[in-house]
């Protein structure tokens, strides 16, 4: 009498299947393997890894300088609250509750808030989103309710919630949500004062309702729950004219014994490490929204060196993108000192900070990139200062054979 073959997983006969494999003890079929296989890849995807290595702090500052220019002060605050943010959700002591502590970057446009905001979802192992502030209004009126920021959270940890309640939120442009004025408004302010409202018990810790496909809420939908109180908020926004506000009080108040010559006199980056909470509250945002943040990280203005080096240095430098491009042509391509340096006086006149860099750049190579792909035997494209004042023909090497024929 024959012994029935059939797979140790499923129990499916040997005539049910396409290809039965043998062990020492057990066989399994092959839709098991690829059902196995599958589970792996997903594992693999997932971005919440619970054994993870703990970057400690200088670990992670040392990654965002690969990346990011300057800022010393601020990648030192996001590298220390990052980690304590790791910290806090392992620790299973009950005796002491560790709050988070919420961070807001404060500082100029394109001077790289966004940047290490995403630069750091690169090297952390917990999911990681980033939204705007700017369509977010008050729950019932046109636009995003705040439920929307969890729920790109939530997605960009393939919907499990329990890895996406120990993730990172970074939101921007959060500036464009103040009241218009420092007093409570007596209409509805649906846009700015509402959606701090909204916000405040998100930001501390709740357990939120998200619409799992986005867009406004109904009655009859399905909700997903996510508990707020472990996800680290990253807020950022330009806060422009807050300087003003600085001023107003650091005139006022006579901090540091400076006198209003003295005070007027100050860079725009020596008054914007004096901010504080007040100064805030006098821009628009309400008191309980202040409170939530206690982290503040003003960014600086970028200087020409550190404009330079931001063309040049860092792992996705644009001049190393452009290389890149140019080699796979088989071209080396190659800018003069002066050539950089005039870029950047470009750039400097916009008062965009690093965002300006790309748009020259790119204007200045658009023929030479259009033309290149026709041209043969090249070997070096060299990039002067012409080429950026004049418009002109950049310098092309032919190679050694070109040059004999």
């Amino acid at each position: 009498m024959t012994t029935k073959i059939f797979c140790s997983f499923c129990q499916r006969p040997k005539t049910a299947v396409r290809r039965l494999f043998r062990g020492t003890h057990a066989y399994i079929c092959d839709e098991c393997v690829k059902l196995c296989n599958e589970l792996l890849e997903d594992e693999k995807k997932s971005l919440y890894r619970p054994n993870f290595v703990l970057p400690k702090p200088q670990e992670i500052k040392s990654f965002l300088d690969q990346y990011i220019i300057g800022q010393e002060r601020a990648k030192k605050v996001i590298s220390v609250a990052v980690y304590n943010h790791y910290k806090r959700t392992m620790i299973a002591d009950d005796d002491i509750e560790l709050q988070k502590s919420n961070i807001l970057l404060i500082g100029p446009t394109g001077t790289g808030k966004t940047l290490l905001a995403e630069t750091l979802s690169r090297l952390l192992h917990v999911p990681f989103s980033i939204s705007d502030a700017t369509p977010l209004t008050e729950a019932g009126y046109v636009g995003e309710d705040v439920e929307n920021i969890l729920l790109r959270l939530i997605q960009a940890a393939n919907y499990d919630v329990k890895a996406a309640e120990i993730g990172i939120v970074y939101l921007d442009e959060v500036d464009k949500i103040a009241r218009k004025g420092d007093s409570p408004s007596i209409t509805r302010d649906v846009s700015g004062e509402g959606v701090q409202q909204a916000l405040l018990k998100i930001l501390e810790g709740t357990i939120a309702h998200c619409p799992p496909h986005g867009g406004r809420k109904h009655p009859e939908q399905e909700y997903i729950p996510i508990n707020t109180k472990k996800i680290l908020f990253i807020l950022g926004g330009t806060f422009a004219g807050i300087e003003d506000i600085i001023m107003r009080r650091l005139k006022k108040t006579k901090i540091g014994f400076l006198t209003d010559s003295e005070i007027n006199d100050l860079s725009y980056d020596e008054i914007i490490a004096r901010v504080e909470p007040e100064d805030l509250i006098k821009y628009g945002m309400i008191p309980e929204f202040v409170g939530r943040v206690p982290v503040i990280a003003p960014f600086h203005k970028l200087s020409k060196p550190a404009m330079i080096e931001i063309l040049t240095k860092p792992k996705n430098a644009l001049l190393k993108q452009y290389a890149k491009y140019f080699e796979m042509e088989g071209v080396k391509l190659e800018f003069t000192d002066d050539a950089i340096e005039e870029i950047v006086n470009q750039a400097m006149k916009y008062d965009t900070g690093a965002r300006a860099l790309r748009s020259i750049v790119e204007n200045y190579m658009l023929d030479i990139m259009f033309n290149l792909p026709n041209l043969s035997g090249i070997e070096k494209c060299i990039i002067t200062r012409n080429v950026i004042t004049e418009n002109a023909s950049p310098e092309y090497v032919r190679s050694a054979k070109r040059r004999a024929q």
